[in-house]
């Protein structure tokens, strides 16, 4: 027996007793009333006894009971959810989510050159004819051809480092002694090219020792880097037309060249894929590379045999593969440059190549190679 069993508390609306005694009208409480009133009174409904604050549970799980329903079916203050559905009935099997309409799969695209074909082959061809003309016609014509290339280089040069690292490298005595060197090269030999070299370095010195001094020495530097990368080394195609056969030996330089170039080019395009110098050149790849070796071996054997004087087959072999290695380093050697200034080509004066330099960059040091060897297997001339 517990203590509903002996009726419900006192309330409002409850006439208990009081000290004055049993009130009028009202039963005894207490076992003393006889069986009679008891059956006149309506028994009291029996209340269970619910705590205020959870029941009987402990203070923590009382206080999660303040956040939801006591039981999991209780929910005394959420609106009827029909029955079926997957909330309100968890033992239906949940429906498949539709799934997305497949995809077309885009049609694989083609590889693509990177550039502008028709318009480099064109400017390509322009600029043989203009060389082959100047170069078997007059030579001093060809002589001219290269000055002007040097200086347009110059100015592409001293452009970008002036632009990209505030670098600024005396334009003007390098245009003049880098003309003066492909010069002085043709007439007075290897002699000549080194004189102009020497001179052409003072002349940067002392230029830029009329503006302030700050940033004197990295701009002198980069004067003097300049002069021997870009007239320098273009003195020795001057040095090559000297020979008797000079205009074959310029075209034998040439034609190995731009061989080795588009042996890389299209090797590397069609069959590439294990990158070569990731980075300073993500495009170059070895089997790129092996084209480069490929193609110039056999252009060098068949211009060493039909082209040079006393020339052997073997002898080209080597020469093809020393273009090959010296022009794949030399574009790779641009490439660092053009990676540290932040650009793309050296310049726009060439639709579907970029700048003067950007066709310069394998023939530059390719050249000092080709009169090396040509002088070693055949004399200078």
């Amino acid at each position: 027996m517990n203590d509903s069993s002996w009726g419900a508390p006192p309330k409002a609306g409850y006439w208990g007793p009081s000290d004055q005694g049993p009130v009028q009208g009202a039963a005894p409480a207490g076992p003393t009333y006889d069986g009679h009133e008891a059956q006149q009174t309506r028994p009291m409904p029996i209340v269970p006894d619910v705590p205020a604050h959870g029941g009987d549970q402990d203070g923590d799980r009382g206080a999660a009971r303040l956040s939801g329903p006591p039981f999991r079916d209780d929910s005394p203050f959420t609106a009827p959810v029909p029955f079926g559905t997957p909330s309100h009935n968890p033992q239906s099997p949940q429906e498949p989510m539709p799934s997305a309409a497949p995809q077309p799969v885009p049609a694989p695209q083609k590889k693509s050159a990177g550039r502008d074909l028709g318009a480099a082959i064109g400017v390509g061809v322009g600029l043989g004819a203009v060389i082959v003309a100047s170069l078997f016609v007059v030579k001093a014509v060809f002589i001219g051809v290269i000055a002007v290339a040097v200086v347009v280089g110059l100015w592409e040069l001293t452009s970008r480092l002036e632009e990209r690292k505030g670098i600024k490298a005396p334009l003007v005595p390098l245009a003049v002694g880098g003309a003066a060197m492909v010069v002085a090269g043709y007439v007075r030999g290897t002699e000549g090219a080194w004189v102009a070299m020497a001179l052409t370095a003072l002349a940067v010195l002392v230029w830029r020792m009329t503006e302030p001094p700050e940033g004197y020495l990295r701009d002198v530097t980069a004067g003097v880097f300049a002069a021997f990368y870009v007239p320098f080394l273009a003195t020795f195609v001057a040095l090559m037309l000297t020979a008797d056969d000079g205009p074959r030996r310029v075209l034998t330089f040439l034609l190995l060249t731009v061989v080795s170039d588009t042996g890389a080019y299209a090797i590397g395009w069609r069959f590439g894929k294990h990158k070569l110098a990731p980075r300073i050149s993500p495009g170059k790849t070895r089997e790129g590379l092996f084209g480069a070796v490929s193609f110039a071996m056999v252009a060098g054997a068949l211009c060493m045999h039909f082209l040079i004087d006393d020339g052997t087959w073997w002898q080209g072999l080597i020469v093809g593969f020393a273009v090959a290695v010296s022009a794949t380093l030399g574009d790779l050697g641009e490439s660092m440059i053009k990676r540290d200034l932040g650009i793309k080509d050296m310049g726009t004066l060439l639709p579907g190549h970029g700048g003067i330099m950007d066709r310069l960059d394998s023939l530059l040091p390719t050249a000092p190679v080709v009169w090396l060897l040509l002088v070693l297997f055949v004399g200078s001339g």
